[in-house]
């Protein structure tokens, strides 16, 4: 089986910096995208930022030019770093990868993942 683990959430004043990390473990051939998605209390699930293996990268609107993300392949980690956060990027944070996966090499797949969710408040 593959998990997904999330650290680095927490309660942050408006303007200031966190690093989200998330850590892929188990039987790992390959990681093709990774991504961070957000729910905000009555909201849907929508995607934060994603990156593929080859390192390119996607953003909402909503973030642009405030949150990078990055990947250590060797580590099989995605990083969300957030700046200048705001009151309305309050949300569980979830890490989503894209894994292939199986007990042996005749009979790997792709799987989807999703971690358990980190929280992320936002307030003064």
């Amino acid at each position: 089986q593959v998990q997904l683990v999330e650290s680095g959430g927490g309660l942050v004043q408006p303007g200031r910096s966190l690093r989200l990390s998330c850590a892929a473990s188990g039987i790992i051939f390959s990681i093709d995208d990774m991504g961070w998605y957000r729910q905000a209390p009555g909201k849907e699930r929508e995607s934060v930022a994603t990156i593929t293996s080859g390192g390119s990268t996607n953003y909402a609107d909503s973030v642009k030019g405030r949150f990078t993300i990055s990947r250590d392949n060797a580590k099989n980690t995605v990083y969300l770093q957030m700046n200048s956060l705001e009151a309305e990027d309050t949300a569980v944070y979830y890490c989503n990868a894209d894994v292939l996966s199986g007990s042996s090499w005749i009979s790997k797949r792709y799987l989807e993942v999703w971690g358990q969710g980190t929280l992320v408040t936002v307030s003064s």
